[in-house]
């Protein structure tokens, strides 16, 4: 006897991918044992074509950047990737081979990050293409990073380059001149999770986040959280070559760079003096990282200054899901 469609379309796409704990996805649920010794981390994201990803970006990079984002949601917690259950909506139609380069670009993910599916659900939709997926990880108990913690006097550190992801999406968009190596289209497509770093910082960071919604947005969710402000030297942000070719052409583009999302770099709060540990274990986990500002006692407010320490407004915070 053939199987209905949704399950033969998991057979086809979907089982290559499953774990062990996932049952070869024949149950209703997976049964997973967590390390000894550790706490479990979850985590959930979704995205929607149109307002995550290009409705024509190519269905290995949709599926690679679902995985990569809530990856980031566990390097900005130091924690470490166990599995992953995920929830695909699908319009009427759909060619099988988008879902087949989609459950392509998963594969590769998972082999590079060492996780495997561990169940979820296939679904139609009279809209766009809708995923969501939830992220499991483990950390040692008491180790995770939190966005609470940072104190006035406290340095402000970010990692990697900040702006990309925003340009990246214009470039696509045919909003903005590509660069010459396509850095910037990639960066929007695939972002890259900071997982050595997390765990690198645990002890040492004392508040972390991701870059997801805009550098000035998600520092103000850390000063919140702190019960503080900060001040960021807008001359400091790392910037690749490419974003800083783009901003010296057009200089009306830094407060994109400043708010634009889809970073996903790690920001976070060190003690002042423990800025020689800082980049020693950035530098352990093979990744740059970058002074940018201070907490300051007052408002829970983010301050940017531009050149000679003038105040920069921006037009916007940042990204808003809604």
């Amino acid at each position: 006897m053939s199987l209905p469609g949704e399950f033969a379309l998991i057979a086809r796409h979907f089982r290559s991918l499953a774990g062990p704990g996932a049952l070869d996805l024949l149950d209703d649920a997976a049964l997973l044992d967590v390390p000894p010794g550790r706490q479990l981390v979850l985590t959930a994201d979704a995205m929607v074509a149109g307002v995550h990803f290009l409705p024509d970006d190519p269905p290995e990079t949709i599926g690679r950047k679902l995985l990569r984002v809530n990856l980031s949601d566990l390097a900005a917690m130091g924690a470490a990737p166990l599995g992953y259950l995920m929830t695909v909506a699908l319009p009427q139609g759909t060619a099988d081979g988008w879902v087949a380069g989609f459950a392509a670009g998963l594969a590769a993910d998972q082999v590079a990050f060492g996780l495997s599916v561990l169940g979820g659900d296939t679904v139609s939709t009279p809209g766009p293409v809708t995923l969501s997926l939830t992220m499991l990880g483990t950390v040692a108990p008491g180790a995770a990073l939190r966005r609470a913690g940072a104190r006035p006097g406290d340095a402000v550190w970010v990692s990697g380059t900040i702006g990309d992801g925003a340009l990246g999406l214009r470039v696509l968009q045919g909003r903005l001149a590509a660069d010459a190596a396509g850095h910037l289209a990639q960066r929007y497509r695939l972002p890259e999770p900071r997982l050595a770093l997390g765990q690198a910082l645990a002890g040492l960071a004392l508040a972390a986040m991701d870059v997801s919604d805009g550098l000035a947005q998600d520092l103000g969710h850390l000063c919140r959280a702190g019960g503080c402000g900060a001040v960021v030297e807008a001359a400091a942000v790392p910037l690749s070559p490419a974003a800083r070719a783009a901003v010296m052409a057009d200089p009306a583009l830094l407060p994109l760079v400043l708010t634009g999302g889809d970073d996903y770099e790690l920001l976070f709060a060190a003690a002042p003096d423990q800025e020689a540990a800082v980049l020693a274990r950035a530098a352990s986990a093979g990744v740059a990282v970058t002074r940018i500002g201070s907490f300051v006692a007052g408002p829970a407010e983010v301050a940017l200054r531009g050149e000679g320490g003038r105040p920069l407004a921006l037009p916007r915070g940042g990204w808003s899901h809604f």
